[in-house]
């Protein structure tokens, strides 16, 4: 009588239990990515903040840059000198400017009045319309090791 190869029950039922426990509780982990949610948000505000700075320098206009927990939106001034802004930033693709992920919470140290950044014309980052309150400050990711670190006199985002 020849011998017949394959599993026995035993063994697929084993295999179909470690799968079924990898199902349960490893796969959940590995799919979580609030991590990469966390990096790209953190890249989309200083996108965000950098182009609003390069826009008020090219347009000669003030920008304003909207920070709350979860969104970044660009707005600039119709003329110039302006202490205010109306208009909504186009983006590079011509929408009007926000931040794409809403999941993840930002903080900004010190907060700035009404959460506004105010770009001036000559590069600098003010925390009033006018420009005399230079703002120096960082703002926070969740779930990120570094901050976005802003030097208002510069203009420098990191």
């Amino acid at each position: 009588m020849a011998k017949q190869r394959g599993f026995t029950l035993p063994e697929l039922i084993a295999v179909m239990l470690v799968l079924g426990i990898l199902a349960a509780v490893a796969l959940p982990r590995m799919m979580d990515n609030r991590a990469l949610l966390g990096t790209v948000f953190n890249a989309d505000v200083v996108s965000a903040l950098r182009y609003a700075q390069k826009s008020a320098v090219s347009h000669r206009r003030l920008v304003c840059a909207t920070l709350t927990a979860t969104t970044v939106t660009l707005s600039i001034a119709a003329a110039n000198p302006a202490i205010a802004c109306g208009t909504a930033l186009a983006s590079p693709d011509g929408a009007p400017y926000q931040s794409k992920d809403g999941a993840i919470q930002a903080s900004a140290s010190p907060a700035p009045a009404g959460g506004i950044l105010f770009f001036q014309p000559s590069g600098t980052i003010t925390t009033d319309g006018a420009g005399t309150t230079v703002y120096a400050g960082t703002i926070t990711v969740t779930g990120q090791a570094t901050g976005i670190r802003i030097q208002g006199a510069t203009g420098y985002v990191e």
